[in-house]
């Protein structure tokens, strides 16, 4: 088994913490994938520590082991390069984790014709992620918070490693209103 981290993986790792013991098939759907996709990303997660086995469903999150590879490791082994403009989903510092706390002109989205603006698109890390808006929003903020440490500048880096502590240590994803840690 290839037991090298995919980018939907972290897309898993962060949906489990609201969906502790989910089996395979629901958070498939919730995902957008495919219940062997989901398999298998699970296996990964738990050969690399980042996820705990459990006797039902795919595993439990290890929460300190997946801050520090978000804060540390994620925007290395999983780097974004904003290219053209497009519609689409907000995300990094446009997205519902920092809108609060980043003023911009420049936002940084998701392609999708549905989405809500125009800015510089951003390949995200779980196919059809654009529809976590409405099939799992917890899932969504986390995941643009993510995507603020891969491409972000330092200072939002720091809001997102901030926020992404208060939501993986304190077991509740915070709103974006909740300011900084």
């Amino acid at each position: 088994m290839d037991t090298a981290l995919r980018p939907q993986d972290v897309a898993l790792a962060l949906h489990l913490l609201d969906r502790p013991g989910a089996g395979y098939h629901a958070l498939a759907a919730d995902l957008l994938v495919s219940s062997s996709t989901v398999h298998a990303s699970a296996q990964r997660l738990k050969a690399s520590g980042l996820v705990r086995a459990t006797e039902t469903g795919a595993g439990a999150v290890n929460r300190h082991a997946l801050l520090e590879f978000l804060e540390h490791g994620v925007r290395y082994a999983f780097p974004a390069v904003p290219t053209g403009m497009q519609r689409g989903v907000p995300t990094a510092h446009a997205g519902p984790a920092l809108q609060d706390e980043v003023a911009g002109d420049d936002p940084l989205v998701w392609a999708d014709p549905d989405g809500s603006i125009y800015g510089r698109v951003v390949e995200p890390l779980l196919p059809r992620a654009s529809r976590l808006v409405e099939s799992a929003p917890h899932t969504y903020a986390l995941l643009t918070a993510v995507d603020a440490l891969r491409v972000g500048r330092a200072r939002e880096r720091d809001l997102a490693r901030k926020y992404l502590r208060r939501a993986l240590l304190h077991s509740a994803v915070p709103s974006a209103s909740s300011g900084s840690a």
